[in-house]
């Protein structure tokens, strides 16, 4: 019996799959290529690529060079591959005190700080609600609440609460919230190293000076139970030390024009978040340098075998690549572009987002959204040509979808997934590589990147090459954004 090639194989064996398609996906992919993107955007030279510093601004320049080698056209600004992101870092303060009435804190995590001094009265909300806030006067007090909500149970899903409370006082005049919470040791040192630092976000064009967001810890919940809404109270906030430092960053940007007369005025993006974490303290092999090969050097290269794939074999539809700047500080690079598009977000179709933090199964590619829209079949069917199982979030509470780039695309209406590496579980294999100096290309396994990479190739092709134009679920939590976004009728 005469042995057939893989590609032949495949190639039978798909018939509804546009044969072209294929041989087009895998003519341009090699394990050569791949690890030649990763050990240079992964590499010690560039020191984990912390946003702002000058080792990103070199992997910038390297992926600019990329998209310029195979045709595409600059999108940013003046003419050029680049989108300049105006952000800023608050460093941490040197002092935080807080007094309510006869009590005083001893220990607090600064989850929103400003340098603040401020003595005067203060009102306690009970947990800081909707209904808690309805009908009282808090312009220019302190606002005492308790963390979390009566239904909240992990300290994480406390401080995602936090925001609400946080979004009401600022709208109601209020000068500072205290949320009142209690946490054993563990849990107050992995926030302090994260709220107690030096944090960077997006140059703010509205200026909230004087208004502060603090936890006090309050074991036993001692505190909160001795306050009540209906007596006044006297406080005392003060913070101080911080400085601000104002920078710019870069997010990449170009697109390739689609080959069909009509389909071209439709775009799809393909991106990914280039940065990573930098530095910190060595271990005990003394590696200090947080590589970032799976996250996101892989999902980096990703989208440009995406751009070298089309660049030789353009779709019908265009294409937009953007690598995003930022992530890492918390979705930056993403956010300032969704606010100021380079091209019209209504003409943006479909976001196929890819971005990681490790994998335990190689024979899988996990896509974050995979049946949230329209496409899923096309992903499955180019995950099974190269012997891979496409699957859907197989973690949800970590709610992933909202944690990377791909949800300020999606809450404009844009059906935007993301594509992974393959994982079951977000268990200890996952933790051992995410966000540790052992994420390093040398760790990497290139023979299933090879067919991770053509899987994603050809997903792109085939959506891109789809007459129907992809879009989301109906009943999705973002199916009416969409809706609005492309003005679609009920």
């Amino acid at each position: 019996m005469k042995k057939f090639s893989l590609l032949a194989f495949l190639l039978a064996g798909f018939s509804a799959m546009s044969q072209s398609d294929i041989e087009k996906a895998v003519s341009t992919i090699s394990k050569n290529e791949i690890e030649s993107h990763i050990y240079f955007l992964a590499s010690d030279e560039l020191k984990g690529r912390e946003t702002g510093s000058d080792e990103l601004k070199i992997a910038a320049a390297y992926l600019a060079n990329n998209l310029r080698k195979n045709g595409v056209t600059p999108a940013g600004d003046n003419g050029s591959f680049y989108q300049n992101v105006p952000m800023e870092e608050i460093s941490a303060p040197t002092n935080i005190s807080v007094q309510i009435n006869d009590v005083v804190g001893e220990r607090f995590l600064g989850v929103r700080v400003k340098n603040i001094d401020f003595q005067g009265d203060a009102i306690y909300l009970n947990y800081g609600s909707e209904d808690d806030f309805k009908g009282q006067e808090v312009q220019g007090k302190l606002i005492v609440v308790k963390a979390g909500t009566p239904e909240t149970k992990t300290a994480r899903e406390k401080f995602y609460a936090g925001r609400d409370k946080r979004a009401r006082a600022m709208s109601m005049g209020a000068a500072a919230l205290v949320e009142l919470g209690e946490v054993d040791d563990d849990t107050f040192n992995l926030y302090a190293n994260y709220f107690n630092a030096p944090t960077t976000s997006l140059k703010s064009e509205e200026k909230t000076e004087g208004f502060a967001h603090v936890w006090m810890i309050d074991n036993g919940m001692a505190v909160a139970s001795g306050l009540d809404a209906s007596i006044p109270l006297k406080a005392a906030i003060k913070i101080e030390g911080i400085a601000t430092r104002e920078f710019s960053s870069r997010n990449v940007v170009g697109y390739l024009e689609g080959s069909d007369p009509k389909l071209k005025d439709e775009f799809i993006i393909y991106s990914a978040h280039y940065d990573h974490i930098g530095t910190g303290l060595p271990n005990a092999e003394n590696d200090s340098i947080y590589n970032g090969a799976r996250d996101n050097a892989v999902g980096t290269t990703t989208v440009l075998s995406v751009a070298d794939n089309f660049g030789k074999y353009p779709t019908k539809r265009s294409a937009l690549f953007i690598f995003f700047t930022g992530e890492e500080k918390g979705l930056l690079g993403s956010t300032y572009y969704t606010e100021h598009p380079c091209l019209p977000l209504e003409k943006m179709v479909y976001c196929f987002n890819s971005d990681n933090s490790s994998y335990n199964d190689t024979s899988l590619i996990t896509v974050i959204g995979l049946n949230r829209t329209g496409t899923s079949h096309h992903i499955k069917a180019a995950a099974k040509a190269f012997d891979l199982t496409a699957i859907d979030d197989p973690a949800p509470e970590q709610n992933l979808f909202d944690r990377s780039d791909n949800v300020n695309f999606a809450q404009k209406g844009i059906p935007s997934p993301t594509y992974g590496l393959g994982f079951t579980a977000f268990d200890d294999e996952m933790r051992k590589h995410y966000h540790q100096v052992i994420d390093n290309p040398d760790s990497l396994d290139y023979d299933y990147l090879v067919k991770f990479f053509k899987s994603y190739v050809l997903s792109a092709r085939l959506i891109a090459n789809d007459p129907n134009t992809p879009f989301w679920t109906e009943g999705d939590k973002y199916y009416e954004a969409g809706m609005e976004l492309y003005k679609k009728k009920k």
